[in-house]
Parts: structure tokens; C-alpha cells; sequence
């Protein structure tokens, strides 16, 4: 049986394109009934800032002691929950990549108005962050992965001739 290998960059691309589909529909709906596209705070950004921040912060004290480097504060415990943070920071990076790229395929049939081109760049910049914390994600999450020790090295290598080893 082979081991799980994590979230895969191909999920993270679905779960954009997937997000960025509906929030396109959602938002043409929307904005054909005379509504704005909803405006764009800078908190959002911050925010994403941070949280990729911690958990690069977090996974670098977890890569340093899987490489046997001793730091008292990491626990089994909490190296498990900075994987499944960097895991949720992945797909949150991916969900938000959608929310801003659908945005601006919103604005931009008028992005020859010089308001709607300047509504558009903050949302590129969000979408450039957020697709940075999928990123911070997806690497730590690799920084979290255990090696194989030496004598576990044919444990998880099929069997060749289609029957269970005893």
C-alpha cells in the first residue's frame, strides 16, 4: 500500500478553477441586475500575509527537528497540526485564487474605464497573495513529511507476482 502522499498541486488547481466557475456565475448574476462588484479590503491581505507567515514560522520548527535538530516546543501533537494547517492553508490559498481571478474576468470587459482598470489591480494583488499562501502550504506540508527509515525501505513496495505478503 502506498503511503498518503498529501494535497496535490492538481487538487489545488481544480478546487481554484472550480471555485473561480461558480464565483463567475455568482457574480454575473449579480452585476446584471445593476449590482457593483462587492468592494475589496486590504484586511484580506494582511490576513493571508500572517497566516502564511506562521506557517512557514511553525514548518521550519517542524522540518528542523525531522532532521534531527532538537526544538523542545515541537511536540508529535503539534507537528500533525502544522501539517493539517498547511494543508488547510493550501486549499484556503486555492479557494481565494478563484474568488479573485473571477473578480476581475467580472471587471474586465470594462477595464478600459480607468475606475474599473484601477478596481481590477488589488484584486490581482490579492489573487498573487493568496496563490503565495497555497504555495507556503504546499511547502510546508512537503517540510512536514516524514522520511522512510532504512528498514522500512521495502514495506511499502507492492508485491510483484499479485499476492499479499505474510
Amino acid at each position: 500500500m502506498r503511503p498518503h502522499s498529501g494535497v496535490r498541486v492538481s487538487a489545488l488547481v481544480l478546487t481554484a478553477l472550480a471555485t473561480a466557475t461558480l464565483a463567475w456565475l455568482a457574480l454575473r448574476w449579480v452585476t446584471s441586475g445593476g449590482a457593483a462588484v462587492p468592494p475589496l479590503g486590504w484586511i484580506g491581505l494582511v490576513v493571508m500575509v500572517f497566516l502564511g507567515g506562521a506557517l512557514l514560522v511553525a514548518g521550519w520548527q517542524v522540518r528542523k527537528v525531522r532532521d534531527g535538530q532538537r526544538v523542545a516546543s515541537v511536540t508529535p501533537l503539534r507537528a500533525a497540526r502544522t501539517l493539517v494547517l498547511a494543508q488547510a492553508g493550501a486549499f484556503t490559498g486555492s479557494v481565494l485564487v478563484g474568488w479573485y481571478v473571477a473578480n476581475i474576468l467580472v471587471l474586465l470587459p470594462d477595464a478600459d474605464v480607468d475606475s474599473q482598470r484601477a478596481r481590477i489591480w488589488p484584486f490581482l494583488i490579492h489573487a498573487v497573495v493568496a496563490a503565495l499562501l497555497a504555495g507556503a502550504g504546499m511547502l510546508v506540508q512537503r517540510w512536514c513529511r516524514v522520511r522512510p527509515r532504512d528498514d522500512e525501505g521495502d514495506e511499502h513496495e507492492p508485491p510483484t507476482n499479485g499476492t499479499a505478503r505474510r
